[in-house]
């Protein structure tokens, strides 16, 4: 499939990267930090890919969304070093960073809600953090997923790291759809329809 993804560019065919943040580890899976990587898990199914590859200090999958080939990355880097993946990528395969869209969560957006947004600063995220400071460059589209903030009693690190409530999961399998849908629809029309249409 690399060789694939890499004679495509050579014939001069678009490719965009989504990379979804996350930590690696059954720790980890189902933990509000790793939204990032669940709406990547559900494109996998839709899309019928697999993430079968090891590169770039990620879990790679190759795809294809209405006729554009995709490739879907999962940094194995450990959240604040999501940089260090994302720079490899984009480096490999010569990408333009308004064909590469960040899937993350937020803490200051209500559960369950989207925001798009084509540049911006970090908001406090380590992970977005990261991959600024090694693309030297906030002017990277991402789309943040609420998650809600803590009550006053609990650590925000704890907060993040920890699981979904089971009073929480439906809303938050919602908006692991949506943004599933927002991924989709931004390959195809780009990230200023899709801020128009998901930013509610």
């Amino acid at each position: 499939m690399t060789e694939y993804m890499n004679r495509n560019k050579k014939l001069g065919r678009d490719i965009r990267l989504v990379v979804g943040l996350g930590n690696p580890g059954s720790r980890y899976e189902g933990s509000r930090h790793n939204v990032g990587f669940e709406v990547l898990d559900i494109l996998a199914v839709r899309y019928k890919f697999h993430f079968s590859e090891y590169r770039f200090s990620s879990l790679i999958g190759y795809g294809n969304i209405a006729g554009m080939d995709i490739i879907f990355a999962k940094p194995l880097t450990y959240m604040n070093r999501s940089g260090i993946a994302v720079n490899a990528i984009k480096i490999r395969h010569c990408l333009e960073l308004n064909h590469a869209l960040i899937v993350l969560d937020d803490v200051s957006l209500e559960q369950g809600r989207l925001r798009i947004r084509a540049k911006g600063s970090d908001g406090g995220h380590n992970g977005l953090k990261s991959v600024i400071k090694a693309l030297c460059t906030d002017e990277i589209p991402r789309l943040r997923i609420g998650i809600g903030m803590p009550d006053p009693t609990r650590a925000m690190v704890t907060h993040v790291l920890d699981r979904f409530d089971k009073e929480e999961i439906p809303i938050i399998s919602g908006a692991l759809e949506d943004a599933a849908d927002a991924v989709s629809f931004w390959v195809e029309h780009g990230i200023d329809q899709t801020m128009n249409k998901f930013n509610r």
